[in-house]
């Protein structure tokens, strides 16, 4: 005879393990049927991006570039593909695939999604630049249409997110492409950056590693097949040309008159006295903020008075407090050398 207790005991674990599979909403079925959705709507909206980003370069989308995109093998691209194109989003022109009106609208939503979240984490977090792409990847899967208007509103509505890239508006506008890569300009061109690309990520550590941005201005001193050699505030930078092919600049006639000085803070010597210039656009959010609200904004005279034992950081005086900075904020300041006071 089977014991009341031990019958009873089965039966209510039974049901708890019923209930903890096919509960509606937190059940192992309902959240693997949400991961599934997700999973196949954010396969479905980078696709919707490669495609975008191949027609705005102007060249081909095919079925082999969407499953290198999306790290998935040719039959799973396909699949990706047939659905795209049941809805009316992909338009095939044989091996090549084209976005539809809706389609490429669609794309551009997530575009500015992405792009508005990098603006956000350059300007407000203090996230280091490698780590935007791959945390704006994840939300823009998340945000919905009238939070990205909340959040463009609160920065101002920016134009170009933190890499050059610009960020589509609302009702999808988007400027064309603009600039040359760095590798083709000559010896002694002067030039802006104005874009920066983050993929390969291997590629963008190198450029970031050299504090290069858009907005930064430079000089080229050698061009060779084997190497690009440049001058930008006052340091001498080196590239390969596999990886200069990754900045885009725009060529300067000329120096503008109120050209900020390539001298920074970093190469004040101990009594020596600068006037600061401005911070390097590259300086953004909590570090731009803590430079300002130390006193280091344009017009401040600062005395640099000794260096550390280790030669980091350095004392200087500023609106006659003393202040420590390493040489890597210092060299975010850029200032005009002075005299004397």
């Amino acid at each position: 005879m089977v014991d009341p207790v031990n019958a009873l005991l089965i039966a209510g674990a039974a049901v708890l393990l019923m209930a903890a599979v096919f509960w509606p909403r937190f059940g192992v079925i309902a959240r693997w049927q949400r991961m599934r959705l997700t999973s196949r709507r954010v396969l479905t909206e980078d696709a919707l991006k490669h495609l975008y980003d191949c027609e705005y370069r102007r060249i081909a989308c095919t079925r082999q570039s969407i499953a290198g995109t999306l790290a998935v093998s040719g039959d799973r691209a396909a699949e990706v593909l047939e659905g795209l194109i049941g809805l009316g989003l992909v338009l095939s022109r044989g091996e090549v695939f084209v976005l539809s009106e809706e389609g490429r609208a669609y794309a551009l939503r997530v575009i500015r999604m992405h792009r508005l979240w990098e603006r956000y984490l350059a300007d407000e977090t203090g996230i280091g630049e490698t780590e935007w792409h791959e945390e704006a990847e994840r939300q823009e899967h998340r945000l919905t249409q009238d939070e990205a208007d909340a959040l463009s509103a609160h920065m101002g509505n920016p134009r170009y997110d933190p890499h050059g890239d610009p960020i589509p508006t609302s009702a999808g506008d988007l400027p064309g492409k603009r600039g040359i890569v760095l590798s083709e300009l000559a010896v002694g061109d002067i030039a802006e950056i104005v874009h920066v690309e983050d993929e390969p990520a291997a590629i963008y550590a190198q450029i970031v590693a050299q504090n290069l941005h858009p907005g930064l201005r430079l000089r080229v001193l050698e061009q060779t097949h084997d190497r690009v050699r440049f001058e930008a505030e006052g340091v001498e930078n080196v590239l390969a040309p596999v990886v200069a092919v990754n900045v885009t600049v725009v060529p300067l006639v000329e120096e503008r008159p109120d050209e900020p000085s390539h001298e920074t803070l970093a190469h004040l010597r101990p009594g020596e006295l600068g006037r600061v210039v401005g911070l390097s656009r590259r300086c953004r959010g909590q570090q731009r903020r803590r430079l300002l609200d130390l006193g280091l904004v344009p017009g401040t005279l600062v005395r640099a008075e000794m260096i550390g034992a280790s030669g980091d950081p350095t004392a200087y005086t500023v609106r006659g407090a003393t202040i420590a900075l390493r040489r890597s904020h210092a060299a975010l300041i850029s200032i005009r050398k002075e005299e004397r006071a």
